[in-house]
């Protein structure tokens, strides 16, 4: 099978199970971004993470695929595609508690970076919330089956990708960045 088939030259795609639509359809675009934060999780992966974030990610690589073929796809059930987040957002949160239990508890923001590890988490956990709005703005369209459970496993993800970041930097001896509020004179 060749990977070009041309039929997407003139601007349109073919969704699951559905019509052609524009390839700036709202919900090509949210998958799109949602393949995109999978990217940049693979990058963040290949920075040389411990191997217990590194399990995590590739679970949530997985997880955000699945994702992607829910939201390609305009009757997901019918495809049986509708994906299930709830015990993915249970993981999430068991994932997080562990992770922050030795972390020092933050006394203000911090900045995005310390080590190269930290960075590109951090940039996953930026892309994970842009994705997010874009999925809550697709969910506006009446056309669209719920997306809600998608919405709560990004905002769970983007919060697991901040304590990753954190426990990445103190994996490496680098201490988070903390923000300094400009002085008013």
């Amino acid at each position: 099978m060749k990977i070009y088939t041309k039929t997407g030259d003139a601007g349109t795609t073919g969704l699951f199970g559905g019509p052609r639509v524009s390839k700036d359809d709202a919900r090509i675009c949210a998958y799109g971004s949602v393949d995109e934060l999978n990217a940049v999780i693979g990058t963040a992966r290949s920075t040389g993470l411990p191997d217990n974030l590194d399990v995590m990610l590739n679970q949530v690589q997985h997880q955000l695929f699945s994702i992607g073929a829910e939201l390609a796809t305009p009757n997901p059930a019918e495809h049986s595609l509708k994906w299930d987040g709830e015990p993915h957002v249970a993981q999430l949160e068991q994932w997080i508690d562990s992770m922050e239990s030795d972390l020092t508890p933050l006394r203000s923001f911090i900045l995005p970076g310390g080590s190269p590890q930290a960075a590109h988490l951090h940039l996953a956990r930026t892309v994970c919330r842009r994705v997010e709005r874009e999925i809550v703005r697709l969910g506006h369209d009446p056309r669209v089956s719920d997306v809600s459970h998608i919405v709560i496993y990004l905002n769970r993800l983007s919060d697991m990708l901040f304590v990753m970041a954190r426990r990445a930097n103190a994996y490496q001896g680098v201490a988070d960045v903390p923000w300094e509020s400009p002085r008013k004179s």
